[in-house]
């Protein structure tokens, strides 16, 4: 019989990213997936409310953290992983290929500070690798496409697939970043949609496309099989290529991919303070 952990989400109307914990409900042991920390571009203020409410839900229902996990390296968001880590004491893990990330956007940003071995993290995964969650076990599904080091996390009959797929209304998740492949993100669908059918899906945003009044988060395989706008049963990789790379080609960088990547990469931990005592992150000029 498969394992039913309790899921709770919580999203973020900045990022419209929707974070999770998730939790064994007989040992009460939890993990955190993808946190946001706040940040306000205009003055660059960062600010921990989203994260305070996650350890406000945790102490509320008297779970204790063992994971903070990210899918991957956000290029949306900031995570808050350094920011539970510190407070709870929780290890931070995510896919192995952030070491690749790490090289890219360390370089791009000229981050003379950073090791791009993955050191900032607790525990770097990859397919098959297993962690404890109490009477649970997180299962690691390597899912690159959107970037080459994302993966998904399989607990129980729960799913989440961060940027992966998106609610069966919205589709999929864009290919045009470094090392992205749409025929690769083709195949980690596919690789996920061959779950069983009742699997229940949680994914790493909502858009709310027209036609739908509520933001959603939680579909299933078998939804996912049938309904999405992308990648639904019978779309094949060529034709699921043709649109990814024709749709990509008209989005704009997200907002925050200058401030996410410089933090992410370092597991959430900003910058380190310079002489004057100020953290200052970059902007290059002409890169992107």
């Amino acid at each position: 019989m498969t394992a039913v952990p309790t899921v709770a989400g919580f999203f973020d109307p900045a990022t419209h990213t929707v974070s999770y914990i998730v939790s064994d409900p007989v040992t009460r042991r939890a993990a955190v997936i993808d946190p946001v920390l706040d940040f306000t571009p205009n003055n660059a203020r960062t600010a921990t409310r989203s994260a305070d409410a996650l350890l406000a839900h945790l102490a509320q229902h008297e779970l204790q953290l063992d994971w903070i996990l990210d899918t991957h390296a956000h290029a949306d968001h900031l995570s808050a992983a350094q920011y539970l880590r510190g407070k709870t004491g929780a290890q931070v893990a995510i896919g192995a290929g952030i070491t690749t990330i790490q090289r890219t956007f360390g370089t791009l940003f000229g981050l003379d500070d950073l090791a791009f071995d993955g050191s900032q993290f607790d525990r770097l995964v990859g397919e098959g690798d297993t962690l404890p969650l109490g009477s649970l076990t997180i299962e690691v599904l390597h899912t690159p496409g959107h970037t080459p080091a994302c993966v998904s996390f399989r607990i129980g009959d729960a799913l989440f697939v961060g940027d992966t797929l998106f609610m069966p209304d919205y589709g999929t998740a864009r290919c045009d970043f470094p090392g992205g492949s749409a025929a690769t993100l083709y195949a980690s669908i596919r690789k996920l949609l061959a779950l069983p059918g009742e699997t229940r899906i949680f994914v790493g945003h909502d858009y709310l496309p027209a036609g739908r009044s509520e933001i959603a988060w939680e579909t299933s395989v078998a939804e996912q099989r049938r309904a999405n706008v992308h990648i639904h049963e019978g779309v094949s990789e060529a034709d699921f290529v043709a649109m990814r790379q024709a749709r990509d080609a008209t989005l704009d960088a997200p907002q925050l991919i200058l401030p996410s990547l410089q933090v992410n990469i370092r597991a959430g931990q900003l910058p380190p303070a310079e002489a004057n005592g100020t953290r200052y992150l970059k902007l290059p000029l002409d890169a992107i």
